[in-house]
């Protein structure tokens, strides 16, 4: 499947896995009134770079997206990346003792592995002795990572992602229904979608659905799943938490014709009704999705526009959805792994992974709009990922990947109509304590 399409494997664990604004300029207090630091050392000088992601990414993956670009802009440093397979995952590196520079995943996910584990380091002073523009990177996934680690600089976004709305033109060309535009709100697109769910021929099709995992995961109220100063859950506190499932996990689903469905199935329209099934006309999903499965897009005549947005909240989308890439205490050679990531960062780089079709995380807007350029759907309203502004994201705990799936749970419950939002609530929280407990028990 990669020779066909070399980016297919891209950050797919993290994508389809169950589970995933201060400015760049901010550094540790510890950093104000200090002597210049020592020039940087020069990237002439030959050392290994050892790159790990538990997201088992094979290595054609890594090299299409990272790997070859960086040995060719320092031919002198020898890049190795280890796949997270049996046998090499993060518990059995660590007890074989094996070494590795960088750690990369996404967000949520890498506060987790690297927290829980102690691998992080205060990246601030590494920053500023190779003079790292932090600057030029969209704020807020510079200040996600700050937030979650006691204002510590411990990971640096490379590529990020959202959350945009697809659909499926022939369905909308079917029923004679005018396609979504950029800027509209939930309530328009509810409007929309019950226009378009109704049974035809035997046929069910759908209007909406979405993944809840990755809507809570980047709520567009960057309501935190977990108040990490009293270690609380805040599904059963924070009033935004009712308005937003009320509109995009009740609401679209309270037609006849998804009510039959779910008695029926049990399950709520997942990407296959929108992708295989093609019965479903609107899909909120991550932007991604046109690097991750282009096959499967390239059987279907659809568009993209960005994120519905609350009008209690206009112009702002979803929170951003970065990869941090983080040099490890394990690091053999911090200087030179910097020496990579600040390059990772530039505008060069950040265009390369553009022109794919890969989020960039820099502000430059000649980057942004050379976004897939050089992908399969280049014709596509790609410009619809940088349409919204972004949430802030807040801080994360190291268990908060837990907590989303445990949210998400509840969030299934109400989309079948099986339990309603307060009873969901009630027991999401008493769940959400257990394993907070069970987390600091361990």
């Amino acid at each position: 499947m990669f020779k066909k399409m070399s980016a297919a494997s891209l950050v797919s664990a993290a994508l389809l896995a169950t589970v995933a604004a201060g400015c760049g300029t901010q550094t540790s207090g510890n950093n104000i009134g200090e002597e210049p630091s020592a020039p940087a050392p020069k990237t002439g000088e030959p050392a290994e770079i050892v790159f790990y992601s538990s997201n088992g990414d094979p290595a054609e993956s890594f090299d299409y997206r990272f790997g070859n670009s960086i040995r060719k802009k320092f031919p002198n440093y020898t890049i190795k990346y280890i796949q997270s397979t049996k046998g090499s995952t993060m518990p059995e590196l660590l007890t074989a003792g094996t070494k590795f520079d960088i750690f990369f995943i996404s967000t949520g996910n890498y506060e987790s592995m690297m927290f829980d584990n102690g691998l992080e380091i205060d990246m601030d002073e590494l920053v500023k002795k190779h003079k790292v523009d932090l600057t030029k990177i969209e704020p807020t996934v510079i200040q996600g990572i700050r937030d979650s680690s006691g204002g510590k600089l411990t990971g640096i976004p490379v590529h990020t992602n959202n959350m945009v709305l697809y659909y499926n033109k022939t369905l909308f060309d079917k029923f004679g229904v005018s396609y979504p535009k950029d800027g509209m709100t939930w309530d328009e697109i509810l409007e929309l979608s019950k226009k378009l769910t109704r049974n035809e021929g035997g046929t069910q099709y759908y209007g909406f659905t979405t993944s809840a995992n990755h809507l809570l995961r980047m709520n567009q109220f960057s309501v935190p799943n977990v108040d990490v100063k009293t270690q609380t859950p805040t599904i059963n506190k924070d009033e935004k938490w009712k308005l937003f499932f009320q509109k995009v996990f009740l609401d679209p689903y309270m037609d006849a014709g998804y009510k039959e469905q779910l008695d029926k199935t049990n399950k709520v329209p997942d990407i296959n009704y929108f992708l295989k099934d093609q019965n479903v006309a609107m899909y909120a999903y991550l932007s991604s999705l046109v690097y991750v499965l282009p096959d499967d897009l390239q059987k279907l005549n659809w568009d993209m526009v960005s994120l519905p947005t609350f009008k209690e909240q206009p112009g702002v989308g979803s929170q951003s959805y970065p990869f941090y890439f983080g040099i490890t205490k394990l690091s053999k050679n911090p200087d030179a792994s910097m020496e990579v990531l600040k390059y990772m960062v530039s505008d060069e780089f950040q265009m390369e992974l553009s022109k794919k079709g890969i989020m960039p995380v820099v502000k430059n807007e000649a980057v942004q709009k050379a976004l897939g350029q050089d992908s399969p759907f280049k014709d596509k309203n790609l410009k619809a990922v940088f349409h919204n502004k972004f949430a802030p994201i807040p801080a994360k705990a190291p268990y908060d990947a837990s907590i989303v799936a445990n949210y998400a749970k509840y969030a299934d419950q109400i989309m079948k109509q099986k339990m309603d939002i307060n009873t969901a609530f009630r027991k999401s929280e008493e769940e959400s304590l257990k394993i907070i407990a069970e987390y600091k028990n361990k």
